[in-house]
């Protein structure tokens, strides 16, 4: 598989590292990235005090700095920087680079077909763990995988209302992943295909007419400024790729224990970061509405659109997974990950969803407990 390198952006970038010793690189001190700002919450709860929680547990052994934003890497570089040793440990999104990822994404396309992301995130975890097309391809990409992030379902911002498909016509939607653009298409918007980062800009500039993100984002990102009018239309849920991706090296280097703390700090992180990752999706909503912000209900025709397309996606999805992304046996991959989410569908029936430690010992019983000790060392 030929990965797509940068040298010049890659050179920049390194510029901004602190020197690293080759001791502390190993083991102790360590640099982790997550492109998101720092109060987002992949970045709040899954880095920022992840990396608190690993220092912590290792009793200061592990001494992790954390990047946040773009100041080290731009979402598009994330995974060339792991794998280049820019970042030891760091989020990525696989939607940002298919080809280098065929089989995450080819997962991503049930996204839209799912609305729970506490599910979601200990289902994809599990899933991508465990499944052997899945592990070969972080092994093929020398990285290793740790644990998942999910978004709440994503919601439209518009700087104009969208609340049914007449008024969806011909808008310029900003889209990540090609299921919901194919809806999009066939709605009457057109789907562009921009980083969230770019958000803003494209809105305040007209760019954009609308934009496909999680709620929080009203806040978050500001988006409340460029887009006054929200619908909560529920257009798919994402989860492709690492929220925390290793550089390979750097894993296999670490201690027995070293891993064990990161697999332990990771649970914690995890379910943390889920159930505040919604309430402050419901906050951001009410915040902008008092801001003077419009936030709709969907109508039942733009509803019914997206209910139908679900259907349509879920029954193509086999072929999607094997004509787009070269998945060789799609039936198995597809079948493993929706047995998999109805596995967690069921482990989380009878639990507390706002009891963060007990959803963080049930992650680290049905996962990382049952993980072999040489997980991620190739």
């Amino acid at each position: 598989m030929t990965l797509t390198r940068n040298p010049l952006a890659l050179a920049v970038a390194a510029l901004a590292l602190p020197a690293l010793t080759a001791s502390a690189q190993a083991s102790t001190s360590f640099i982790a990235n997550s492109f998101y700002d720092q109060q987002h919450p992949h970045s709040r709860y899954g880095y920022i005090e992840w990396a608190e929680t690993v220092e912590s547990l290792s009793g200061g052994e592990l001494q992790p700095e954390v990047y946040t934003g773009t100041v080290l890497l731009a979402p598009r570089a994330s995974l060339q920087g792991i794998q280049d040793n820019i970042a030891q440990v760091a989020h990525h999104a696989a939607v940002y680079t298919p080809s280098e990822m065929p089989v995450a994404n080819a997962v991503q396309e049930l996204g839209f077909n799912f609305d729970d992301p506490l599910i979601g995130i200990l289902a994809v975890t599990d899933f991508s763990l465990n499944n052997p097309t899945q592990l070969a391809e972080w092994e093929e990409l020398d990285i290793v995988y740790l644990g998942a992030y999910n978004t709440p379902p994503y919601v439209l911002f518009c700087r104009e209302p969208v609340r049914n498909l007449d008024e969806l016509q011909g808008k310029r939607i900003r889209t990540a992943g090609s299921t919901v653009s194919r809806w999009v298409e066939e709605a009457g918007g057109t789907p562009v295909n921009v980083p969230s980062s770019e958000m803003y800009s494209g809105l305040d500039r007209g760019s954009l007419d609308c934009a496909s993100n999680a709620a929080n984002d009203l806040i978050d990102r500001s988006l409340w400024e460029v887009a006054e009018h929200t619908t909560l239309l529920p257009t798919g849920m994402y989860w492709s790729g690492p929220q925390w991706g290793f550089n390979a090296d750097f894993w296999a280097g670490l201690s027995d224990a070293h891993r064990d703390v990161f697999k332990e700090a990771t649970a914690k992180a995890m379910t943390r970061m889920i159930v505040q990752y919604l309430g402050t999706a419901e906050a951001a909503l009410e915040e902008a509405k008092a801001k003077g912000n419009n936030v709709y209900e969907p109508a039942d025709d733009l509803m019914g659109s997206v209910e139908a397309f679900r259907e349509k996606a879920l029954e193509s999805v086999y072929d999607t997974a094997r004509d787009e992304y070269g998945v060789e046996d799609p039936e198995a991959l597809i079948d493993d990950f929706l047995a998999t989410h109805a596995k967690w569908e069921e482990l989380l029936a009878d639990v507390d969803r706002q009891d963060e430690e007990a959803l963080a010992e049930l992650a680290m019983r049905e996962i990382f407990d049952k993980l072999p000790a040489d997980y991620g060392i190739y």
